[in-house]
């Protein structure tokens, strides 16, 4: 919610679009920054240490956000900056819990299953009560409830008692005095390819809105974005529901394959009807593939470090979708140039026989219609 409140704000106050898109970017660019930062803290110090003071003072800077259009776009852009890195990251922090409140493997994979598809229907409902708010009142109340809702929201989840009774169990590398190693082989080419997921997202925000431009339909785009979240959920009420027997690399593989053979009819530019019901399909196997992606995660990770390498797998999805949209957005607009010069050219070019394909002829001057000399000065006309 709050980088689209931020987008609004901007562009309603003056400041233009462009500039509403770098303090957007600029959020969540300094939120995804810190998050295993956020992550390791969390493993050391607990929940309600990170969460807690992180939710106030990021409600403040968003509330703070209105007052910053008398002071220059210097001072907003330190505020919307300093709120991304004070971001309570809940995520990685929920995940973590997931292993104490479910100690069935089972169960956890398809908690972890229904909690990705839940998230993706929160970024299509978050967009959309932001521009309610913002279209009924204006842009500020939008912010003044979005950092009402993150404190509400971070503070629930905070004094919940598995937050409250969770504390993060300690390394064997720590309690010898050397610090655990994080990183493996096997997380680094787990996060690489997560980054590849996000680049398809990252891109298929672009490539939604290129297609409704390329249809003449302004509403695509969003019922695009609508139906791959839809698809989504249902993904993980589907995957949840039924007990695999393959291990979780083979059903990460395998959903990772589909996910990326979702994507090719799409690159055909299909009809409309078509987009909606084909997007559907990544949209469903994506569910999966972050699932997997999680129990990998906490299988590779060492002890007590769990919430930082949960940590290091969103920011691994968010730069790979930053990366996805921006070259998306350039090539794009590349595109839309090579076909507004092509179109001008189309246009310039003189056809073969003016006669056919002139709409009308110049008329013929005859003596009647020739152009009356005017008199010089000092000079009369006469008859």
């Amino acid at each position: 919610m709050a980088p689209v409140a931020i987008l609004l704000w901007a562009t309603t106050s003056g400041h233009g679009i462009a500039f509403g898109g770098l303090l957007s970017a600029l959020y969540g660019l300094s939120s995804s920054v810190v998050q295993p930062v956020s992550g390791r803290l969390m493993d050391r110090r607990g929940r309600t240490a990170v969460h807690l003071p992180a939710a106030v003072l990021n409600s403040a800077f968003l509330m703070a956000l209105p007052l910053a259009d008398f002071s220059g776009t210097g001072v907003a852009t330190a505020i919307v900056v300093a709120g991304g890195l004070t971001t309570p990251h809940l995520e990685a922090g929920l995940r973590a819990l997931w292993p104490s409140v479910l100690p069935d493997a089972r169960l956890r994979h398809a908690a972890l299953a229904l909690d990705t598809g839940a998230q993706g229907l929160l970024h299509v409902v978050g967009p959309l009560l932001v521009a309610a708010l913002a279209s009924a009142y204006n842009p500020t109340v939008a912010l003044a409830v979005t950092a009402i809702l993150g404190l509400v929201g971070t503070t629930v989840v905070v004094l919940a008692p598995p937050s409250r009774r969770w504390w993060p169990t300690p390394s064997a590398g720590t309690r010898h005095g050397a610090a655990s190693r994080l990183f493996n082989p096997g997380l680094v080419l787990l996060f690489v390819s997560l980054a590849g997921i996000g680049f398809a997202i990252g891109a298929m925000n672009v490539w939604s809105t290129a297609m409704a431009e390329h249809h003449g339909q302004n509403m695509l785009s969003g019922i695009i974005l609508a139906v791959f979240s839809t698809g989504s959920l249902l993904g993980g009420l589907v995957y949840g529901r039924r007990t695999w027997t393959r291990t979780t690399a083979d059903r990460l593989i395998i959903a990772g394959a589909v996910f990326f053979a979702g994507w090719l009819p799409l690159a055909a530019l299909p009809a409309p009807f078509a987009v909606i019901a084909a997007v559907a399909v990544p949209g469903a196997f994506l569910t999966v593939v972050v699932a997997c992606a999680y129990v990998s995660t906490d299988a590779l990770a060492p002890a007590g470090r769990t919430s930082e390498a949960y940590a290091w797998l969103i920011l691994s999805i968010g730069v790979g979708q930053s990366a996805g949209t921006a070259l998306a957005g350039r090539l794009a607009g590349r595109a839309a140039a090579h076909q507004c010069h092509a179109s001008r050219r189309r246009r310039g070019r003189r056809p073969r026989h003016p006669s056919r394909h002139a709409p009308t002829a110049w008329p013929r001057r005859t003596p009647a219609t020739w152009p009356i000399p005017l008199p010089l000065r000092g000079q009369r006309l006469t008859p």
